[in-house]
């Protein structure tokens, strides 16, 4: 074998040049699978995703899926009648699957290898009872230290998966996953529910409660940051009054579609009321303010025009409300409306010393 430190200067940054090439293709091509996966409106399009197109683009003998069906938002997807509707091999839900899945991650962490190195329940699991692949990696999709599934891949090639290699691209591709699987998850329970406002596509007021007390008591549980952002267009009456209703409508979706590309895509964005709109965030006050500040930033560069082509300047006014719910037997109802109310006053501060301006409620 040729030593590389050996070989002409030349060669080696030939050799170079073309791993990077060849890095930025793969990650390209990543990027197109994530993007169909964020913009899945439904499960059987996630699902296509991840087991038609992602194999296909990448040369892969299998993907399969194990799925908590305990996990509060994935409990109406993964119903066993949904799951026969379905009618999906490699998606699993079983309890003997999952043990076996985290078995062979402890610590949350990816494994990779020869299948054959698998025990039989994993393999089961996974590829079923026919012809296994040679090699596999095994990702876990958690939010926070909890998985609620297990995404494999599976090549023929037994060198694919090797103990050694570099997992950090697939590990934020199962993160990927994670988040737009919790997406696909909020939309059906939207359509299922009817909680969807008509004019921005956003959560209505309805769902964003609901929302709000579940993230409360999972806040509780775990004793972590919740935050809340309360964001009003700023002037919207004159704009109406100036443009016409049909106009202060388009702004209205401007906005909602301006703020839903700020806020992480596993995090909860409403339409609260009129020109209202309510954002529920993992994380703590600087999190909050860091993403209340891109929001503000984003809706001022807005180009948003009049019907004679004039930009029509738009601004938001934006409250922060965080905590850290530390213990259980608390009334998340009511806890979720102090948090409200903070982002609210805070909301109203920010009116109040200027307008296009983020303020943060005090403890």
């Amino acid at each position: 074998m040729t030593n590389l430190a050996q070989t002409p200067l030349s060669d080696r940054l030939r050799a170079l040049v073309d791993t990077v090439q060849h890095n930025e293709r793969t990650l390209r091509r990543f990027q197109d699978v994530e993007l169909r996966l964020i913009g899945a409106q439904d499960f059987a399009s996630f699902l296509d995703t991840l087991f038609a197109h992602l194999p296909q683009e990448f040369a892969l003998a299998s993907v399969s899926v194990w799925l908590d069906d305990r996990t509060p938002m994935l409990r109406d997807l993964l119903d066993p009648g949904a799951l026969r509707a379905l009618d999906l091999h490699n998606l699993k839900t079983s309890r003997e699957g999952g043990f076996a899945a985290s078995r062979l991650c402890p610590a949350g962490r990816p494994w990779l290898g020869r299948v054959s190195a698998m025990d039989e329940v994993a393999r089961v699991t996974f590829f079923g009872a026919g012809t296994v692949p040679a090699s596999a990696i095994v990702l876990p999709l958690a939010a926070g230290d909890k998985a609620s599934g297990y995404l494999c891949l599976g090549s023929q090639d037994p060198a694919r998966f090797g103990e050694g290699m570099a997992t950090d691209i697939l590990e934020r591709f199962a993160s990927i996953v994670t988040a737009s699987l919790d997406n696909v998850a909020h939309r059906e329970r939207l359509k299922q529910l009817g909680m969807t406002d008509s004019l921005t596509g956003l959560a209505n007021r309805r769902y964003f409660d609901e929302r709000m007390r579940e993230e409360i008591q999972r806040a509780a549980r775990y004793s972590v940051p919740v935050a809340c952002l309360f964001i009003d267009v700023d002037s919207f009456k004159r704009i109406n009054d100036t443009y016409g209703h049909l106009t202060g409508d388009r702004a209205l979706a401007a906005v909602a579609a301006c703020v839903r590309q700020q806020v992480r895509l596993g995090d909860t964005l409403a339409r609260y009321g009129g020109e209202e709109f309510a954002a529920l965030l993992q994380g703590d006050r600087s999190d909050a303010l860091v993403a209340a500040e891109r929001v503000r930033h984003a809706v001022e560069l807005l180009d948003l025009q009049d019907d004679n082509g004039e930009r029509i300047v738009l601004t938001v006014s934006i409250g922060v409300a965080a905590r850290t719910i530390v213990g259980g037997g608390l009334d998340a109802a009511e806890m979720g409306q102090a948090l409200m109310d903070a982002a609210d006053r805070a909301m109203y501060l920010a009116k109040n010393n200027g307008r296009n301006r983020v303020e943060v409620a005090g403890d």
